[in-house]
């Protein structure tokens, strides 16, 4: 309606005024503004309606004949033009980006699947948040698996940019959930990561360049379902946050391993840790994208101290919560991609006692 209400407008002004005062120029402005919100279409018929309105001023002021009459309405002719195949320009553009979304998009499902909301005795939540505007996807990737009595998870970050640390991060997941199929123990799966991010397909071809300082820290995790604990190898990933009673502890190893593609320990050679994760507590999984986030200041974004005040939350809540606090800390800029995963123990399964066992059937002649 703005565009239709300049040229009503002005139109009026023009008729209403005397042929020495001309406000008919300034309808090139009508195609111009909508040429900001709408189609090539609508803009077309904008300037279309610019040009007719013209064409009555001219003649309503006997002034078609005139050399700058003549000029203003090829003026308005051109600049209406000029508009339109700016909106088929851009249009063309815009059609392309949503394609590469969804391209982003159907890679982003495949390697980051949706956790579920539950597994065995765990409540679960998980999100991820590009650096660049109009990514999808990153270096940085969490996965959970089912094995039998158990819950695994993992959380990692690919380090580099762009393809490379997309690959990166796909080779690992893939790996993480073939592991999960064959039943490897923590250190087993920890060497068997080791050997998905140092191993390059076309190295004897030469065909691939290698990055010597690419490597991906992680974070691999087995939560039992019948009992109150939670081991852990740590691969140069920042250690996760438990929060306990209120409290927000740090879940630190003494001997924590170093990242994925660094060198190959071999089984023996991750150390497990193991720490107490009962009913009611809530563990968070994270990448350094979001402890490294800084303000305009230039200040660390203090997780630990920003979750000791939502310690009752919910594992979905608390991901709300982080990530409005976190776009408001950074004011919106995110220095790197960050990708967390909350996990809420549920109440243990209640072992069945002697009287409510059932005996065995006995069975007579």
């Amino acid at each position: 309606m703005i565009p239709l209400a300049m040229i009503v407008v002005i139109t009026a002004a023009d008729i209403l005024s005397p042929s020495t005062v001309r406000f008919g120029t300034l309808l090139v402005a009508a195609p111009a503004i909508t040429a900001s919100f709408a189609g090539a279409w609508f803009t077309g018929l904008i300037g279309l309606l610019a040009v007719v309105a013209e064409v009555i001023i001219g003649f309503h002021h006997h002034l078609m004949g005139s050399g700058n009459e003549r000029a203003e309405l090829i003026a308005m002719i051109l600049v209406s033009a000029f508009v339109v195949l700016f909106c088929l320009v851009r249009d063309r553009e815009r059609r392309v980006l949503v394609q590469v979304r969804s391209v982003a998009e159907a890679a982003q499902r495949a390697l980051l699947r949706p956790l579920p909301e539950s597994l065995g005795t765990l409540r679960l939540a998980s999100v991820y948040l590009a650096a660049a505007a109009e990514a999808r996807i990153g270096g940085d990737l969490y996965a959970a698996v089912r094995t039998p009595g158990a819950t695994r998870l993992i959380i990692g970050d690919a380090r580099g940019k762009g393809l490379p640390a997309i690959s990166d991060a796909a080779a690992l997941v893939g790996a993480f959930r073939e592991a999960a199929r064959r039943g490897l123990s923590l250190p087993e799966l920890a060497a068997d990561l080791e050997d998905s991010a140092g191993f390059n397909p076309y190295e004897s071809a030469k065909a691939w360049p290698v990055d010597d300082e690419s490597f991906v820290t992680a974070v691999a995790l087995d939560i039992a379902d019948d009992e109150p604990v939670l081991t852990m190898v740590n691969c140069g990933h920042p250690p996760p946050l438990l929060v306990h009673e209120g409290k927000v502890t740090p879940l630190e190893c003494e001997r924590p391993s170093p990242p994925l593609g660094l060198g190959n320990l071999g089984g023996e050679g991750y150390s497990v840790c193991s720490f107490r994760f009962e009913e009611g507590d809530l563990l968070l999984l994270y990448t350094d994208g979001v402890t490294e986030a800084r303000d305009t200041a230039g200040v660390f974004y203090p997780l630990a101290d920003r979750i000791a005040a939502w310690t009752r939350e919910f594992p979905e809540g608390l991901l709300k919560r982080i990530c409005a606090d976190l776009i408001t800390y950074t004011g919106g800029r995110l220095g790197d991609d960050a990708a967390m995963i909350a996990i809420r123990r549920l109440p243990l399964p209640a072992a069945p006692s002697r009287a409510t066992r059932r005996a065995p059937p006995t069975w007579r002649r």
